[in-house]
């Protein structure tokens, strides 16, 4: 790809196609009117742009899902709660990852392992930057079975503009850490759930990039030498 055209990712080639069009008839009827369609093209165009990462190989690491600012580190009860069996239940962290209209918003696998489920949930379209959007939005969400048996959990949530969750994953399929697998438009938010005794590498306001910030570590795995993918 030219290196002033980024990749885009193929959700977005009926909004560009359909913007540009328009405003290939503006220009007819007018240059302003055109302008204006042909900024909405680029905006477009910037919107889904999907660059390449830097994946980290280490089956260890849980990589950041979503390129975006973290807003909250909680500690939660399982988000399957209603699913598991009676009795104390084991604790998770929750990693949740605002993205802006300016974030890439192509999804990333953080961590290898098998799809163990899928659960789409209906909701409300409250805005990503409320706390309520984690509970009452609409959402995708995605167990992880590792390769040690744990559990990582992935939710896709919709927002007030991003009403449309794209998952391309499959229930048993094999995956592998930084590969995409999802888009959310215009907007939205990602939370991250693994068991809370796991090493947490980030902090409250940090800045992430899919598939390249690490998230948290299994294992202490510091002095391990780490070789990469480009993805």
């Amino acid at each position: 790809m030219c290196r002033f055209i980024p990749n885009i990712n193929r959700e977005g080639y009926i909004f560009i196609a359909i913007s540009f069009i328009v405003s290939c008839i503006a220009f007819a009827l007018s240059w302003g009117l055109g302008i204006t369609f042909l900024f909405l093209t680029i905006i477009c165009i910037y919107f889904f742009r999907d660059p390449a990462r830097v994946v980290l190989n280490d089956e260890n690491l849980i990589l950041s899902p979503a390129d975006g600012v973290i807003d909250k580190i909680m500690e939660v009860d399982h988000p399957f709660l209603d699913q598991k069996q009676d009795g104390e239940q084991e604790k998770f962290t929750c990693v949740s990852i605002f993205l802006s209209v300016t974030d890439v918003h192509v999804n990333r696998i953080p961590i290898s392992g098998v799809i163990k489920s899928l659960v789409y949930k209906k909701g409300r379209f409250f805005s990503a930057m409320l706390d309520k959007s984690c509970y009452e939005n609409e959402k995708q969400v995605i167990s992880i079975t590792c390769k040690d048996g744990k559990e990582v959990i992935v939710d896709q949530i919709a927002g007030l503009i991003a009403r449309r969750i794209v998952c391309n994953l499959k229930v048993d399929q094999q995956v592998k850490a930084g590969e995409r697998f999802g888009i959310i438009r215009f907007g939205s938010r990602v939370n991250i759930y693994f068991q809370h005794n796991i090493k947490l590498s980030v902090v409250e306001g940090q800045t992430v990039v899919g598939g390249e910030t690490v998230i948290a570590n299994l294992k202490d795995n510091s002095q391990k030498k780490l070789s990469f993918n480009i993805i």
